[in-house]
């Protein structure tokens, strides 16, 4: 495990002054980077470290000793209390290795219940880390050990699943290294670790919120911009579109709940004026591990002049798609490789999705040099399109400025309204739009036949669960190939249709949501780049042979803005049953997003299998985006025996949008 650990001169830090790191002005000698199989995101020569926070180290091996503490750190100006792991922020990367035994004692030494929950990591539900759920959490003052055999390899991390300590600086990156050779041939290795840090405490960024869901919104529409509409599109269509958003109690430029104004956002612990810098030589293959460990930011992720392919994503390998830009959503994680070609620093671009600031890191061939930032991109606006209207074509065109259009056909109501029959929505023989760009076209083989809708029969032996839960993460590779397209079976498995408490905790439906897997999101439509969607993440392994579900089950994403209150199917967690999966089946789960808000949607425990085109070759990830006013869906092999938590993964939604969910 040698390539994990730093030299002398990587572990030499310079001392300055918190004002002085927050200048972004670096003093002192420079010691030269090692070439590291993986290089810790902020253990860098140049990073300015804080007196009582330590810049974060790399673990590896098969047993840790991890230390809850509080560190202070300064990214304003002002000193503030982090809640840390052995006192870094980000917390050490740890470094496993698959079909190893690990064993992490973590011991709490704060003044309050403490946890860790192994993301996107398949284990044991006892070792799972989530309080009230699948164990008490940790007391203060007390250690538990955590124990389990590692199933799996890619890049995935860990935080607290206690309070608002992961807002607070609680998170850290897992690399698991594979059995077998990686299949992608690279020198250097890097874990790009994004957050989003507030000098505010938590409680009162959800107090203001309470008190106003537009608080930290700086970028609302102004007079002076409904003239400039009037000059566009006349005065009667500038004037409808603003009485549409302003009877539907909306906003089109409600993009982020908690923005810049009080976030600064960091790319592994390290604010933009100091930059993160990784060393390359020119001609070199550098792999990134991105990682977003955000309360509550989307980032847009750019290097400009280079061209990224990405090779997995949530830690499982796809067919590499070469792009220039990817929305990194809460939660989820990015491989990409990158090959610079000049002697001279690049940029690593990550803005907000609201625009309100960015993260900045830079690839660099000396650490003295690092990359200036590109200019943010305009501050998105939303469409009828992002508010369940599916009259229009969802691809990468036409759907950002559609204020001018008929606003009779308007499909996002007020959710007092008589609730239309939802079965429209959700059974599976509903067409899907499909890409419709030829890149995207190209990545999906027999979508035309079909669309994710359509099933994968069970034709060729299924393994046990005990045996499919041990399986290679890769897929299902060694089993029969000889069924027939699984794009062309037939699907035939019972809906359950959503019961919805329409009440007032939820203030507006989408009633006629799409699946838009070929559209890159607001703020990212026709901005002249290459942007990831969903649409082009195809497994790089088979999944034709994969059972076809059993059954499958809708849920609604509800919520309230003006009272800022989240549900599932409009019930809070507090109010709502268990979901029972049966041990063994195969489920199809369907979300419809009502809201105007994107939720990365988290399964603990399983895989969720994600339709994106073509059956046979459904990429596996934990995290999944469900856009505003869409629907989108995945199967689930319900091979985890226990009690498991299932939540929107924004921090401040997470108590209200989360279900239990029991296998048995």
């Amino acid at each position: 495990m040698e390539h994990f650990s730093a030299n002398a001169a990587m572990r030499s830090r310079i001392a300055v002054s918190r004002r002085t790191f927050i200048k972004g002005t670096v003093t002192g000698s420079i010691a030269a980077a090692t070439n590291l199989t993986v290089f810790p995101a902020n253990a860098n020569p140049l990073t300015a470290t804080p007196p009582a926070v330590k810049t974060t180290g790399v673990l590896s091996g098969t047993e840790f000793h991890l230390d809850i503490v509080l560190a202070e750190v300064n990214y304003s100006g002002q000193p503030r209390i982090a809640t840390t792991v052995n006192g870094m922020l980000p917390s050490p990367t740890l470094i496993w290795r698959e079909g190893d035994e690990v064993t992490l004692h973590v011991t709490n030494h704060l003044d309050e219940d403490s946890s860790i929950h192994w993301h996107g990591i398949i284990l044991p539900f006892e070792m799972d880390g989530v309080p009230g759920l699948t164990y008490a959490g940790i007391k203060p003052g007390e250690t538990f050990t955590y124990r389990f055999k590692v199933q799996q390899h890619g890049t995935y991390w860990y935080h607290s699943h206690s309070g608002f300590q992961e807002q607070t600086g609680m998170y850290g990156a897992i690399v698991i290294l594979p059995k077998q050779e990686d299949p992608y041939d690279y020198q250097r290795d890097y874990v790009i670790q994004l957050s989003d840090w507030s000098d505010e405490h938590p409680d009162d960024i959800v107090h203001n919120l309470k008190k106003m869901p537009s608080y930290y919104n700086y970028q609302q529409r102004t007079l002076g911009e409904f003239f400039d509409e009037v000059k566009a599109m006349g005065f009667w269509n500038a004037f409808n579109a603003r009485k549409m958003w302003n009877e539907m109690r909306m906003s089109d430029r409600d993009i982020s709940d908690v923005s810049g104004a009080t976030y600064t956002y960091l790319m592994s612990g390290i604010n933009p004026s100091t930059q993160w810098r990784g060393l390359f030589k020119p001609g070199e293959t550098v792999r990134l591990r991105f990682i977003n460990s955000a309360a509550m930011t989307f980032f847009d992720v750019r290097i400009p002049g280079l061209k990224m392919t990405v090779i997995a994503a949530d830690g499982n390998l796809i067919q590499p798609v070469e792009i220039d830009e990817f929305r990194l959503g809460v939660a989820e994680t990015y491989d990409v490789l990158v090959t610079p070609e000049h002697d001279s620093a690049y940029a690593i671009f990550a803005q907000a999705i609201d625009r309100s600031g960015y993260a900045l890191g830079s690839l660099t061939p000396r650490l003295e040099e690092g990359a200036q930032a590109p200019e943010m991109d305009p501050a998105p606006i939303l469409s009828h399109a992002d508010m369940g209207m599916g009259m229009m074509h969802h691809g990468h065109h036409s759907m950002e400025n559609m204020d001018d259009m008929a606003f009779d056909n308007m499909a996002m109501q007020p959710a007092d309204q008589e609730v239309m029959d939802h079965s429209q929505h959700t059974m599976p023989n509903m067409q899907m739009d499909m890409p419709a760009t030829d890149d995207s076209m190209s990545a999906m083989d027999h979508a035309s036949h079909s669309e994710m809708d359509h099933s994968q029969h069970t034709m060729a032996a299924e393994p046990s669960m005990e045996h499919a839960h041990q399986m290679d993460m890769d897929g299902y590779a060694g089993m029969n190939m000889s069924v027939p397209d699984a794009n062309l079976l037939p699907q035939n498995w019972p809906v359950e249709e959503p019961q919805v408490d329409w009440g007032p905790q939820v203030d507006m439906r989408a009633d006629n949501p799409q699946y838009r897997l070929d559209d890159p999101g607001v703020g990212l439509r026709d901005n002249g780049r290459r942007v990831l969607t969903y649409a082009d993440l195809r497994n790089l392994h088979s999944t034709r042979s994969a059972p076809q579900p059993d059954r499958e089950i809708v849920l609604h994403l509800t919520g309230n803005m003006e009272r800022y209150v989240w549900s599932i199917n409009g019930i809070p967690y507090s109010k709502a049953d268990p979901i029972h999966l049966q041990y063994g089946e195969r489920v199809r789960i369907t979300f419809i997003n009502d809201t105007m808000m994107n939720h990365p949607m988290h399964l603990h425990g399983m895989w969720s299998d994600l339709e994106t085109g073509d059956l046979n070759f459904l990429p596996r990830k934990h995290t999944v985006i469900v856009q505003p006013g869409a629907k989108i869906s995945y199967r689930v092999t319900v091979d985890a025996k226990g009690v498991w938590a299932y939540h929107c993964h924004m921090l401040y939604h997470m108590s209200g949008m989360f279900r239990k969910v029991i296998v048995a």
